[in-house]
């Protein structure tokens, strides 16, 4: 078994294409899969009643819209990303918003995911389905109902879990949800996007039977954003990185019955046993 281990790096890079690169370099080396970005048109996705509230940010304070633009990467920004990522030879993706993103992103890449704020846009929904081979369907604050009709309005190839709180309770990360969407969607992909701090529930995941597992990371947690103090360190992600591989051996050989003799019992039997 393999569990394509997904690093999201979000918005924690700042807008800095340097912050992105060190990140990517922390997931490359922590042994994962992908590193996923998200991808918005400010002007689109901010609404109306939030854009000239004024935020205090890194560049003074600005209104909301003016810091969305600010942390947003461009084309030419993600060409270099993409540039990056073959070189070191790790996969990527990203999270569209809109549309106008969607198209943008198209030409990386034939993966991209529906974060759970967009669950319900039925035209991205399409519009994401027509256009990449590979979809991800977030079900993060939503309904029963309108994860139904977005599964049958998308098609998604693979279904995340998700509790959109940032950071998630432990006693409402609700993992049995993994078991529901196996057995609804039996012929999907099921994953785990985790916002929780915990180095169990990963752990726990994998049990319930998810192939995909995404979680933040941030060079540090006291650097400014939003997404930061819920995300993982490097140190801490090389660490669960190294706890879902052990996972992914140890239930790969799970079910050897009746019992036998291991190869390194047999050395051992010939020592000790009389």
């Amino acid at each position: 078994m393999h569990i394509n281990c997904v690093a999201e790096i979000g918005i924690n890079h700042n807008g800095d294409i340097d912050i992105a690169k060190k990140l990517i370099d922390v997931a490359k080396e922590s042994g994962c899969d992908y590193v996923k970005f998200q991808k918005r048109t400010p002007e689109i996705c901010v609404p109306e009643n939030q854009k000239n509230i004024l935020k205090d940010t890194l560049w003074g304070k600005i209104t909301y819209l003016e810091y969305k633009n600010k942390i947003e990467f461009n084309v030419d920004q993600y060409k270099d990303i993409n540039n990056y990522c073959k070189n070191i030879n790790i996969k990527w993706f990203v999270s569209v918003w809109d549309i106008n993103s969607a198209e943008q992103m198209k030409q990386f890449g034939n993966l991209t995911k529906i974060p759970s704020a967009l669950i319900t846009d039925d035209n991205l929904l399409n519009y994401a389905r027509n256009n990449y081979d590979k979809l991800i369907l977030s079900t993060g604050m939503s309904t029963e109902k309108e994860i139904e009709h977005a599964v049958e309005i998308s098609n998604p190839d693979i279904i995340f879990h998700s509790n959109s709180s940032y950071p998630t309770p432990l006693e409402e990360i609700n993992l049995g949800y993994i078991e529901w969407l196996k057995n609804k969607y039996y012929n999907k992909e099921i994953g785990f996007s985790s916002h929780d701090l915990s180095n169990i529930s990963p752990i726990l995941s994998i049990t319930k039977g998810i192939t995909w597992f995404e979680r933040h990371i941030t060079l540090d947690n006291s650097m400014w954003g939003s997404d930061q103090k819920s995300s993982i360190e490097p140190n801490e992600l090389k660490l669960l990185i190294k706890n879902i591989r052990e996972t992914e051996i140890i239930l790969s050989n799970q079910y050897i019955v009746p019992r036998s003799l291991s190869k390194s019992e047999l050395t051992k039997k010939e020592s000790l046993r009389k």
